[in-house]
């Protein structure tokens, strides 16, 4: 089989060489990497790559405006976003370039083989996420909105995926915000910490906040009923401190969690639906990425109405 040339580009320096590892398992791909938009036209340019994976928050040069450079210096080679950064103008304005996929590092460790395979056989590639939503699609949209339902089948899904969306957060220096019980809550710090995180470090920095759901809720719930006012105060604190920790080239906030789950798990189906329209509202006036996470105990039947009608409060939906 003939070699395939592939060029990964991102500033972060671990999140390259995971990567570049996984695109190793394939004895035909041969790996160059890059580390800011220059160096990638520079190299597409020499190397005339088959694939570049790009990043969009590059320094010296983002990775749009670098791909927009590429497609002049190296026509023929396939581009293949892969980033943190969700919103629909930004994915739209990705594949209007040229780029034959867009990947979410949320969802690379899973998606990654797949979407090389596909953009190399000339398919177009969207991570299930923004899939799901109808991401890319040319429209307009008043808002950027995030809000996405998780559905998964045991406390091990959960957890693990809850981490990997954590950890592509932190990996571009954005701050994370986890809500959850106390048990998901310290099996992610552990399942962050042995992938090499300093989780403790994070949260003296204020990068990493771990709040329980149980004592979140009740700092906004008012006899089984959200208090506007409580949450929307309690939101602007954490968001706050959460912004001024932020370190990557792009603020926004990234939560997780599982308030109205919880509320679910204890059969007040109505505070639970009341909850996620009011962190709708949220995500749409502050402007940050939110997973909600069902998890065995708290998770409805596909077929039921009370599922349906909570994927209805949410940009997309999937199961794990």
């Amino acid at each position: 089989m003939p070699s395939l040339k592939i060029l990964v580009v991102d500033d972060y320096e671990r999140y390259r060489r995971f990567v570049s590892s996984v695109l190793h398992e394939r004895a035909e791909f041969l790996i160059w990497e890059a580390s800011d938009g220059l160096e990638a036209v520079e190299k597409a340019n020499e190397l005339q790559p088959d694939l570049i994976l790009l990043d969009i928050g590059l320094p010296r040069l983002d990775g749009i405006e670098a791909g927009r450079r590429i497609r002049e210096v190296s026509p023929n080679s396939k581009i293949l976003f892969v980033s943190l950064e969700s919103s629909d103008d930004v994915v739209q304005e990705a594949l209007r370039l040229g780029a034959q996929g867009y990947l979410l590092k949320s969802d690379a460790a899973g998606e990654l083989l797949p979407a090389v395979d596909a953009v190399l056989q000339g398919k177009r590639f969207l991570s299930r996420r923004l899939a799901a939503r109808g991401a890319g699609r040319t429209q307009e949209k008043e808002t950027t909105r995030v809000h996405e339902v998780a559905w998964y089948r045991d406390d091990a899904s959960f957890v693990d995926d809850f981490a990997r969306f954590v950890e592509a957060a932190l990996e571009v220096g954005r701050a994370v915000i986890v809500i959850a019980t106390a048990s998901h809550r310290s099996a992610i710090m552990l399942k962050l910490q042995a992938r090499g995180w300093d989780i403790p470090a994070a949260i003296r920095e204020g990068s990493y906040t771990s709040l329980d759901a149980g004592e979140t809720l009740s700092t906004f719930m008012v006899n089984d009923r959200p208090s506007v006012t409580r949450l929307t105060k309690m939101l602007e604190e954490l968001l706050e401190a959460a912004v001024k920790a932020a370190k990557g080239k792009h603020p926004r906030v990234v939560v997780c969690g599982e308030c109205a789950p919880t509320l679910l798990a204890q059969g007040k189906v109505e505070a639970a639906m009341e909850v996620e329209r009011l962190w709708d509202d949220m995500t749409r006036k502050y402007q940050f990425d939110l997973l909600c996470g069902y998890a065995n105990e708290s998770q409805p039947k596909e077929d039921s109405y009370i599922f349906q009608r909570i994927c209805a409060e949410h940009s997309a939906a999937y199961s794990l």
